[in-house]
């Protein structure tokens, strides 16, 4: 495929490895920090890697001669007519070898592909660290927003019950119409109703992070800011190469298809004959002392051809082959779905921070509109109906300014995890078995590879 010279947008600030620390939150940190040890999600990435890497090693170790010992002892009782028993024992002391001639190129093929394996599974560890590190600020922001949401609809619920006693006091006097006073409690319900669905979301939202950093729900307990951070400068995009080669899903896919190539190198070489050498050597004795004394030692070389498989071994290679073609094109649709992702997420923040400046100035206007309509209303040269209007589509304008900072600073997120590379991530502490109570226990050894 023919990638793109450059990308639509770009800016100077260069994006840290950890990019979260771009919003200069301490609390942030700290929460990604802990996911990144404690998430179960990621632990299981970690397991799988150990899986992968354990095989890598198993693959390896057909390259090398197997040696087996074996030792016994046997004791016989023989007996023969009138004559009385004899006893015996006998001792056996014995030593084997085998090891397989790579004529073709089989098992070394198969160990790379195994090795390219592990090495796309440790990509996928990094990917899953990225993607858990978004979700983390995602659901911190969310949480950060509809806390100030929440403020602010406490404010209008003060604001529209002060409206209400005023309403309320003129009504009996006869100054407003029953109309005006059904309509003033609808908004206070509704204002109430409102900050329930708002209340509900806090929960959710710190129920989210709370597994998110492996914890039990309702199991955090962190201050939240009273507002939103400022946006970090645009970083810088790069080049659409450098991006193929930064990031690590990008990275984990191109592996996968030099494994699935090294798979079709390994079912090919299987149609042809194998060469496998064996050793053996033994020794019986009745004592101890007179082991390496007699010794019987058979060495021997097979030469094995395949005749007659069915088309087993041909099949094989149609399999692998498929395996090969598919993974070419995953790797194909990785690379175009993390274009795309840097694209969306360039124009989404380029729309969004334009929609958040329209909003300001629509909100800087409502409350100038507002103050007016009230100081009409109040000299009694505007109806209650079109002051109400005024009111509730400035209250609205507030909340929608909110969110819409908000969902900036989440497309702002949605780049960094495009552009983001991965940085080292340290192995996770050992976990028993009983902090998660489970009846097994889960090892965490050193990172190795």
């Amino acid at each position: 495929m023919k990638l793109p010279d450059k990308f639509s947008a770009a800016g100077n600030a260069e994006i840290p490895d950890k990019w979260w620390l771009s919003f200069g939150d301490e609390k942030l940190n700290f929460l990604v920090e802990e996911a990144l040890q404690s998430n179960l999600s990621l632990r299981t990435a970690w397991d799988r890697l150990d899986r992968a890497m354990a095989l890598a090693r198993k693959g390896r170790s057909s390259l090398f001669p197997g040696v087996e010992g074996k030792a016994g002892a046997a004791r016989r009782r023989e007996k023969t007519g009138e004559n009385p028993s004899t006893y015996r024992t006998e001792y056996s002391l014995g030593l084997s070898a085998s090891y397989e001639v790579d004529l073709w190129g089989r098992i070394r093929s198969a160990y790379d592909a195994e090795k390219l394996e592990a090495r796309a599974t440790r990509e996928d560890l990094k990917a899953a660290a990225i993607t858990l590190s978004a979700k983390i600020a995602e659901s911190w922001f969310r949480l950060i927003e509809q806390k100030r949401q929440l403020s602010l609809l406490s404010n209008q619920l003060e604001t529209n019950e002060k409206y209400l006693e005023i309403i309320t006091e003129k009504f009996r006097q006869g100054q407003v119409s029953a109309t005006e006073f059904l309509q003033q409690q609808q908004v206070v319900e509704g204002t109430k109703g409102r900050r329930l669905l708002v209340e509900s979301s806090i929960k959710l939202l710190e129920h989210q992070l709370a597994v998110l950093l492996g914890r039990a729900p309702g199991d955090l307990d962190i201050e939240v800011p009273s507002d939103l951070p400022a946006l970090p400068p645009l970083p810088e995009s790069g080049l659409p190469a450098d991006l193929i080669r930064r990031r690590p899903d990008v990275r984990a896919a191109e592996l996968r298809v030099g494994a699935a190539y090294r798979e079709v190198a390994a079912a090919r070489a299987r149609r042809f004959p194998t060469l496998a050498f064996s050793l053996n050597a033994q020794t019986t004795t009745e004592k101890i002392k007179d082991f390496f004394d007699d010794w019987m030692a058979t060495l021997m070389a097979d030469l094995l051809a395949p005749l007659f498989d069915a088309g087993e071994r041909r099949a094989e290679i149609q399999r692998a082959r498929a395996l090969l073609s598919e993974r070419m094109h995953a790797y194909g649709q990785t690379v175009l779905t993390a274009l795309k992702e840097v694209e969306d997420a360039l124009v989404q923040e380029s729309r969004q921070a334009e929609y958040v400046a329209s909003i300001k100035r629509q909100l800087e206007l409502s409350s100038q509109t507002t103050d007016q309509m009230l100081e009409k209303y109040t000299k009694g040269t505007v109806d209650y109906a079109l002051y109400l209007t005024t009111l509730l589509s400035h209250q609205r304008l507030q909340q929608d300014y909110l969110t819409a900072r908000c969902n900036l600073l989440l497309y702002r997120i949605h780049l960094y995890r495009a552009l983001a590379g991965g940085w080292r991530l340290p192995r996770p502490p050992d976990t028993k078995a009983s902090d998660l109570g489970q009846p097994v226990r889960v090892k965490g050894n050193g990172e190795r590879g």
